[in-house]
């Protein structure tokens, strides 16, 4: 089945004439009604990829929320398209029928999404788009067209309204100034409710000294769109290059978003091209000091540094945004925050990058007071996190999805998240200010959650399991474990603090059951017998949690529950997502079952990239990427199955592990607050 799949994608590949070098993707000749557009973004904005030259799809920008779509639930917005364009060359507009030689690359090193083409025997077109990374409300646009022939050029700057946005206002005006004329092209709008403000700006950049910059002419068409354009003629065989800059902000972000997108599109105007490119540069390369580097395999380096990208490209440091399930790539999810975030994409983060998942978890922690009212609500003690989770930090599942008010494992995801933070950096000020704080109201959660059964043990009765199939259930697996461990690491963190221990969570954590069948399979929950799961439940006590340490029965529970995996079943390929293989591979390589985990490994991501760039859909055969959950679990495949990197109280260490045959060398570089290198060969 897998080589099937396999084969067909690559077939796919051969038609879209997908390549790749060791840091850049190309596709050419793709399907215009079959495109899954690639991402750049800096944490803040996501600018999505367009089959169309000189367009994308969309602008997401990051904490900006309101009620529409999905669910009668908040949404992450989709903001004004500052960043597309229009070229008309002699009186003939460009389009996807009348150019050649069309083709588009993400530079994965440099962020940036390079479209080139030709127009016959007209010009020859470049265009650059990057999400600044320095700056995190601004993108720059370089264009670059040579001339084949003499002709007339007019390059068309848009800045064009997305249907949900209302009651848009649109502006044009020049700063003037002896050394610099700043055309400013600007909208603003409220968000479906009136909640926020949104406003995007954008100006020119132009390589002429002042006074020989071309003329420029406002249009306003509608309220949906207004453009800002030159006309210049070229001679054959010259080169002209310009560029756009423009900044997007709203009120989740700053009192006035009206005047500071204006301003930070006159500040990136002014500090010019080359030095925005420079330091974005800058700011891309520092972030690849932290990399995967597979030697003997090019196909699992593109994997490896496409997924890496993507978690890079999706959250920053310093800040307090989350990550959700398709990061920064759309408006899947409705952008919410799940257990995807600190199980799946936070953990690869953690190892690479701890300034980067520092942002992650500050997230969780500036709606701990949400959380706390959360509990109290459903007559629970200390915090109980939001199944899904947006600016606000209150449940937003919709109504119809009972993951809401009963998947608590949520609450034991973040405390476990925040205690890994701490063995990986052993920051004492941030576990006293953050951790424990934290991982205190977890545990108190916790044990008002549980029920003491007449066996003497403590049993959590009535949840959404990890396997999301299984609902109302008692005694699940995977929720259980999971509070058993963060109930040991709150008593931990307070003792690296000098604070007694409470003996109410030793108490119960010891107390808390793990159900097993009669053979010693660990079982599911108090119903299950053996029916289909969406996903590997159990299987996580072992990994990421240490509930289960013992090779004999994390062999039997991969065996048994690899064998009721959906994907795994007659006709019900796709039902289960890319994480879902993740875990398998990684418990099997660190069992030494290399061929068995190399097979799970090629099945946690290649049936599920789609064209032409093979971004990552949420299951296979699925149309919704990207899927950052799925990078982060493919991720773990490497740093934590393949080279062994374990969290302990001890920092990281590197367990002993085997590479597929064909791998000459695994190295994990820039790993951890010391940037240490581990390597597997």
């Amino acid at each position: 089945m897998n080589k099937i799949i396999i084969g067909k994608i690559f077939f796919l590949c051969l038609l879209t004439h997908l390549s790749f070098a060791q840091w850049q993707i190309t596709a050419k000749n793709f399907d215009s009604n079959n495109y899954y557009g690639v991402t750049v973004a800096n944490g803040m904005v996501g600018i999505i990829s367009s089959p169309e030259p000189l367009k994308v799809k969309d602008i997401v920008l990051n904490g900006a929320f309101d009620a529409y779509g999905r669910g009668r639930v908040s949404n992450i917005m989709k903001v004004f398209e500052f960043a597309n364009m229009e070229l008309i060359v002699d009186n003939q507009l460009i389009d996807k029928k009348n150019i050649s030689n069309f083709a588009q690359t993400l530079d994965m090193q440099n962020a940036i999404f390079t479209t080139t083409f030709d127009l016959g025997n007209k010009v020859a077109v470049k265009s650059n788009v990057l999400a600044l990374r320095h700056l995190p409300h601004s993108a720059m646009i370089e264009m670059e067209i040579t001339a084949k022939q003499d002709v007339e050029i007019t390059p068309i700057s848009l800045m064009q309204t997305p249907d949900m946005l209302r009651d848009v206002n649109n502006y044009y005006h020049l700063i003037d100034r002896p050394h610099s004329l700043i055309p400013l092209m600007t909208s603003v709008a409220k968000t479906p409710t009136g909640k926020h403000t949104i406003a995007a700006s954008n100006s020119f950049l132009f390589e002429e000294e002042r006074g020989k910059e071309p003329q420029l002419i406002h249009e306003e068409w509608d309220n949906g769109m207004h453009r800002l354009k030159f006309t210049r003629k070229l001679k054959a065989g010259e080169t002209y290059k310009f560029s756009v800059v423009g900044s997007v902000i709203s009120t989740a972000h700053v009192a006035d978003p009206h005047n500071e997108a204006e301003r930070l599109t006159i500040f990136a105007a002014l500090e010019k091209r080359e030095r925005l490119l420079k330091k974005h540069k800058e700011a891309w390369a520092k972030i690849w000091e932290s990399d995967i580097i597979i030697e003997g395999d090019a196909e699992a380096q593109r994997a490896a540094r496409f997924s890496l990208y993507h978690l890079y490209s999706f959250c920053r440091e310093g800040q307090a945004y989350s990550l959700s399930p398709m990061g920064l790539s759309g408006l899947g999810y409705n952008g919410h925050v799940f257990w995807d975030t600190e199980m799946w994409m936070y953990p690869p983060l953690l190892v690479m990058k701890p300034e980067l998942a520092k942002s992650l978890l500050e997230y969780r922690f500036e709606r701990l007071t949400a959380a706390k009212a959360n509990a109290k609500e459903h007559g629970f003690q200390g915090a109980m996190f939001p199944w899904e989770s947006d600016d606000s930090g209150q449940e937003a599942t919709p109504v119809w999805a009972l993951t809401g008010p009963f998947q608590h494992h949520i609450t034991g995801d973040v405390g476990f998240a925040f205690w890994k933070y701490y063995q990986v950096t052993k920051d004492k000020i941030w576990l006293r200010d953050r951790g424990y704080p934290m991982l205190k109201e977890v545990a108190d959660f916790w044990v008002s959650r549980v029920e003491k059964g007449d066996d003497g043990k403590y049993h959590i009765i009535n949840v959404v399991c990890a396997d999301e199939w299984a609902e109302n259930m008692d005694d699940n697996a995977y929720t259980n474990g999971m509070a058993k461990e963060v109930l040991g690491f709150a008593n931990q963190a307070a003792k690296e603090l000098g604070l007694p221990e409470n003996p109410k969570w030793k108490e119960v954590q010891e107390g808390i059951i793990i159900l097993k069948f009669p053979d010693g399979t660990t079982r599911e929950h108090a119903s299950y017998n053996g029916e289909p799961i969406k996903q590997g439940d159990v299987n996580l006590l072992a990994y990421p949690m240490k509930q289960i340490t013992d090779p004999k029965i994390i062999k039997k529970d991969l065996d048994f529950y690899w064998k009721v995996l959906a994907d795994n079943l007659p006709g019900r390929r796709g039902q289960s997502p890319a994480m879902a293989h993740g875990v398998f591979s990684i418990l099997n390589a660190r069992l030494g079952d290399t061929e068995t985990a190399y097979k799970q490994y090629l099945d946690s991501y290649k049936p599920n990239e789609v064209p032409p760039f093979n971004v990552l859909a949420e299951t296979a055969g699925g149309t919704n990427p990207y899927f950052a959950t799925g990078a982060g679990g493919f991720l773990q495949t490497f740093i934590n199955g393949w080279a062994g990197l374990d969290i302990t109280d001890a920092g990281i260490i590197q367990l002993k592990t085997k590479l597929p045959s064909h791998w000459k060398s695994l190295t994990i570089k820039g790993v951890g607050v010391d940037k240490k290198t581990f390597m597997v060969k």
